[in-house]
Order: C-alpha cells, then sequence, then structure tokens
C-alpha cells in the first residue's frame, strides 16, 4: 500500500505544472460544489419538512374543537391517513369512520404515546413507503392521528440533487476546461524560456562562448515577466562571465607562449656560450673570461624577466598575497633619485625635472620601478639626444607624475595595445636593445595594485606616461 501511493505521488510529481494546477483547482471546485450541494439539499429538507409538519399542526388544530364536541369521524386532508383513537391502559383502538392502511401497528403505538402530549415522528409504511405522523390528544381519552406521505417531499430533494449534481458537473467541466486553456496561455512564456534553456544546452560553448539567444515574448503577468528579465540578466552575466573567461583563458595561453619563447632565447644563448667556454677551456684559454661574461649577462636577463614574471604574477594574486609594502612617501623625491640614476646611466638623454611636493601611501621600492620602468622605456625607444622630462604634481585629489618625451611618438594602431604582456613595437622594441616586453605591463599592475591609473597620450614629437595616485589621506 505504501508503495503503491509512493508510485502515485512520485507519477503525479512528474505530471506538467499546468496539469497538476488544473486538477488541483477541479478538486478544490469539486469539494466546494459538495460543501454547496449538501447545505442546499439539508436546508431545502429541513424546510419542506417544517412546511408539512405545519400542515398537519395546522389540519388537526382545525378539527380538534368539533372532536371534542361529538366524537364523530375525522376528516382525510389531501388523501393523507387520519383516524380517531381511543386510549386506555395504555393501548390505542382506532374509532370507527377513519382512513388508515393495512398495517397500521406503527400508528397505534404512537397514538398511544400520544394520550399525554403531541407527538410527532417519521415511520415507513410497507406497502405506501414513508410518512410523518403527528397524533395529540383531543381529550383525557381520545388521540387524534394524521399521517402525510413523505414521497413528494423526497422526489423534490431527490430532483434538487440531481439539478444540483447536473449544474456542478456542467460547471466543473467549464471550470476545468477553461482553466486548462488559460493557464496553457498563462503558462506558455514558462514553455518559451525552457525552450531558450534547451537551444543553449544544445550550443556548443567550447567553440563560441557567446550565448546566441534569450529569453523573447511578453504576457504571462508580472510575475512572468519579472522572472523573464531575471532569466536574461542571468543569461548575460554568463555570457559576460564566459566571454571574460575565454578571454583569461586566451590571454593565459599567449603569456605563457611568450614566456616560453622569451625564456627559450636566453637559455639558448647560455647553452651555446657554455659550449663555447667548454670549447675555449679547452683550445682557447684567452676567449674564456669573455663567454662567462656572455653567460653572465645572458643569466642576468633572464633573471629580470623571471623577477617581471613572479610580480606580474603576484600581483594577479593580490587577494592572497600582496607584494606591497605601503607607507607615506613623498612622490617627488622618489622621482628625483629616479631622474638621477636615469642621468648618470643615460647621459646621451637630456633630462629636465619638475617635482612638487606629493605625498602618498606607497610602497616606495614599487613606485621607483614604476619611474624606472617609464624612463628607461623613454631612453630604449627614443634615438640619442631626445629630451625627456619628468613632472610631479598635486591635482585636486592625486598625485601625478608625468614622464615625456620629444621622440616619434607612438603609432596609434600600437597605442592600445603597450600595456599588453610582451607586445614590442616592432621598429623600436627589439630584443637587441634588451627589453622584454613586460616593463609597462609592469608599470601599469603596480600602479593598479596602488589604487591609480596609468595612461599614454603620442603625437609625433611628444609622448606622455601618465600616473595618477591618490593622495596620502591626511594631505587630502
Amino acid at each position: 500500500m505504501k508503495r503503491t501511493a509512493r508510485r502515485w505521488y512520485e507519477a503525479w510529481q512528474r505530471t506538467r505544472l499546468g496539469t497538476r494546477i488544473t486538477l488541483g483547482l477541479g478538486a478544490l471546485a469539486l469539494v466546494v460544489f459538495a460543501a454547496v450541494g449538501v447545505t442546499t439539499v439539508g436546508i431545502m429538507h429541513g424546510y419542506l419538512d417544517r412546511r408539512l409538519d405545519e400542515q398537519l399542526s395546522k389540519s388537526q388544530n382545525t378539527q380538534l374543537p368539533t372532536l371534542r364536541e361529538t366524537h364523530g369521524s375525522p376528516q382525510s386532508v389531501y388523501s393523507w391517513y387520519s383516524a380517531l383513537y381511543s386510549v386506555r391502559d395504555g393501548v390505542a383502538t382506532p374509532e370507527p369512520g377513519g382512513m388508515l392502511p393495512g398495517d397500521a401497528q406503527q400508528l397505534a403505538k404512537i397514538a398511544a404515546d400520544a394520550a399525554s402530549g403531541d407527538v410527532t415522528r417519521n415511520i415507513y409504511l410497507h406497502d405506501d413507503g414513508p410518512y410523518r405522523v403527528r397524533a395529540c390528544p383531543v381529550d383525557t381519552d381520545s388521540v387524534l392521528l394524521s399521517a402525510a406521505p413523505q414521497g413528494d417531499l423526497n422526489g423534490t430533494v431527490r430532483q434538487l440533487v440531481w439539478v444540483e449534481v447536473g449544474a456542478f458537473a456542467f460547471a466543473l467541466a467549464v471550470l476545468v476546461i477553461v482553466g486548462r486553456l488559460v493557464l496553457r496561455r498563462g503558462l506558455r512564456p514558462l514553455a518559451d524560456m525552457a525552450g531558450t534553456a534547451h537551444d543553449i544546452a544544445s550550443h556548443d560553448l567550447t567553440a563560441n562562448p557567446a550565448l546566441p539567444v534569450r529569453a523573447s515574448g511578453s504576457g504571462g503577468g508580472v510575475e512572468v515577466e519579472e522572472l523573464r528579465t531575471a532569466f536574461n540578466v542571468m543569461l548575460a552575466h554568463i555570457d559576460t562571465s564566459l566571454a571574460a573567461k575565454t578571454e583569461a583563458n586566451d590571454r593565459l595561453r599567449r603569456f605563457v607562449a611568450d614566456a616560453s619563447h622569451e625564456l627559450r632565447t636566453p637559455l639558448t644563448s647560455i647553452r651555446g656560450y657554455a659550449d663555447l667556454f667548454r670549447y675555449a677551456a679547452a683550445n682557447e684559454p684567452a676567449e674564456r673570461e669573455a663567454h662567462l661574461t656572455k653567460i653572465r649577462e645572458e643569466t642576468a636577463r633572464m633573471t629580470v624577466l623571471v623577477d617581471d614574471l613572479l610580480l606580474l604574477a603576484r600581483l594577479d594574486a593580490r587577494a592572497a598575497e600582496t607584494p606591497l609594502r605601503p607607507e607615506r612617501t613623498d612622490l617627488a623625491e622618489l622621482a628625483g633619485d629616479a631622474a638621477d640614476a636615469f642621468t648618470a646611466g643615460r647621459p646621451d638623454h637630456p633630462l629636465t625635472t619638475s617635482l612638487d611636493t606629493a605625498l602618498v601611501d606607497a610602497d616606495p621600492l614599487r613606485l621607483r620601478q614604476v619611474l624606472d620602468n617609464l624612463l628607461a622605456n623613454a631612453a630604449v625607444h627614443t634615438p640619442p639626444g631626445t629630451a625627456v622630462h619628468v613632472a610631479v604634481a598635486v591635482e585636486g585629489a592625486d598625485a601625478v607624475a608625468r614622464v615625456t618625451d620629444a621622440g616619434p611618438g607612438i603609432a596609434p594602431a600600437d597605442r592600445e595595445r603597450i600595456f599588453d604582456r610582451f607586445f614590442r613595437v616592432d621598429d623600436s622594441r627589439t630584443r637587441s636593445g634588451g627589453g622584454t616586453g613586460l616593463g609597462l605591463s609592469v608599470v601599469q599592475s603596480l600602479v593598479t595594485a596602488h589604487g591609480g591609473t596609468v595612461s599614454a597620450e603620442s603625437v609625433p614629437g611628444r609622448t606622455t606616461f601618465t600616473v595618477r595616485l591618490p593622495l596620502a589621506r591626511s594631505t587630502r
């Protein structure tokens, strides 16, 4: 039994929502109709019983005065059974002239019980059916009894029951059919959204991460419209997330490929110079120092590359481990130190400065790295003799550092990618110049980690890199 009930429940759970709602409405309507029908029939049956009792009472009360005087035969009203009983010692005996059925024992018992007061009962006569019987005393030893058939009354009630059953059955059928149609129309937007979900499931996201469909249409009410909007917002979010993930994966693949390529170059050089060193150690001792110098240069280059890669990786994962150690720092002082180092190391590029005090909460080592990279970028990608200018100022709530050179500028096609990792402008960023293509990427990541921004503006004869950092809190 329990297993059967569970199977029925599981089958009910698998039924479509519209069908379940329709059947639920039908069951609820059936209960309501049954309650209304039973109440109506009960009220009608009680009303007819009271009317019949009133008729019996009225008929008997009309005859009582005459019967007390004459003790004659009672009148038969509406073809009812009627008789005058003489009651002695608890036994009722019908007087002549009355109208009684063939089996009158039940009537005689009721007449005997009525000697002490009015009695009203329902009886069933085998040949005639149900009767309503009323008996009342005429005097001390006489009782008037009247019995009215209930067949017509019960027939009226049965007819009412059938009328109600037919009317309620018709109303229930209309309710179920119309309700099913209304629900199907109302749930159609949900079916459309389900179709959209199936379309998305059949779409190959590995080949194209863009979700090609959205839930469209209208209708269904406010709730369905809210669901449709939420569904489309979710799809848009998934679409954006997939696009971002695909872009991140593409960037990772490019990054790994570029990093592998960049590391392979110095490793190849080191291996070649190591072979030459081994040959020179056996045949040309005078060349050993030169080969060792080349090996050290390539090792230093690879170390710089690996350090930049590690720094970028730590900045990308700064939520887990931050490489910054912020403290109160004067950006102008850092820019002055970087300018002095640039002048000493790049005497072929005349440098001018314009430095105003600008206090920031930042890691001085990393900010110095930002300024050194920007100055090195200006020197590497401009011809000797190109003027370079470093400026630090306070603009609103920001400390602003600008590195400007008078070089040939950056092509518009390359300007959007200069902060990409391993990106080089073909005519200037060559491996022979020693660049790795990570300098500006490191600059952007470090500035972003400090809560600032970096931008580049370039026209022929003037290129400016602008770094904006928030001022220290107490200086705002």
